[in-house]
């Protein structure tokens, strides 16, 4: 079985729904040693195309990986990129904004820590937490040390989106291309998987 990439991707000029797009899949693999094989190959595909990446320095390239607790973002991220040469790629992690951080917008973060030109990076979580876990979170927003007025203003979520959306406009308009990574995982599936931590130390 081929993966066809359309499948998995979400058009950015219009809106769609979640529930319409293949979140449960048949295996693309034969066996465990089908998959290992395919997943050699792939890496071996990559670093290749990395080292052409690095060698041009004209674009930067942004991985963008979204998605609940013990969806296995981690595991992508090792797995897929354990080929790439180190000096080419940077991984940042985001979790809750430190001190300094939260002195300054919430793009500040993000912004810092984008890949040069001929490099790859990959966030694990990103700017999209400002605009969901903030927006159930309101304790949040009031410790970022905003206004008053500004916190009180309905119109704060329409216009971090807007935020966003001019912010990857002007990344593209300079060379950085972004992939974003969505990964979907029901209640009861990660339910099972914290259940399933409690007994490994390294992930409890």
């Amino acid at each position: 079985m081929k993966i066809k990439s359309p499948d998995f991707q979400m058009p950015s000029e219009k809106e769609f729904k979640l529930s319409g797009r293949p979140t449960k899949m048949k295996s693309f693999f034969k066996s465990k040693e089908h998959y290992h094989k395919r997943l050699d190959e792939g890496v071996e595909e990559l670093s290749e195309l990395q080292r052409m990446h690095y060698a041009s320095n004209r674009y930067a390239i942004l991985l963008i990986f979204q998605a609940v607790d013990a969806a296995g973002k981690d595991g992508v991220i090792r797995h897929v990129m354990s080929g790439v040469n180190p000096q080419g790629c940077q991984v940042c992690s985001f979790k809750q904004p430190s001190s300094e951080e939260l002195e300054h917008d919430f793009l500040w973060r993000t912004t810092c820590r984008l890949p040069e030109r001929g490099r790859i990076g990959i966030f694990n979580r990103s700017y999209y937490g400002e605009v969901f876990v903030v927006r159930v979170h309101p304790e949040m927003l009031r410790g970022q040390g905003l206004p008053v007025g500004v916190i009180a203003e309905q119109a704060i979520w329409e216009e971090r989106y807007r935020s966003i959306v001019d912010f990857e406009a002007h990344l593209h308009r300079n060379g950085t291309r972004i992939i974003k990574f969505l990964l979907h995982l029901s209640n009861d599936k990660q339910r099972k998987r914290f259940l399933a931590r409690i007994d490994e130390p390294d992930k409890n």
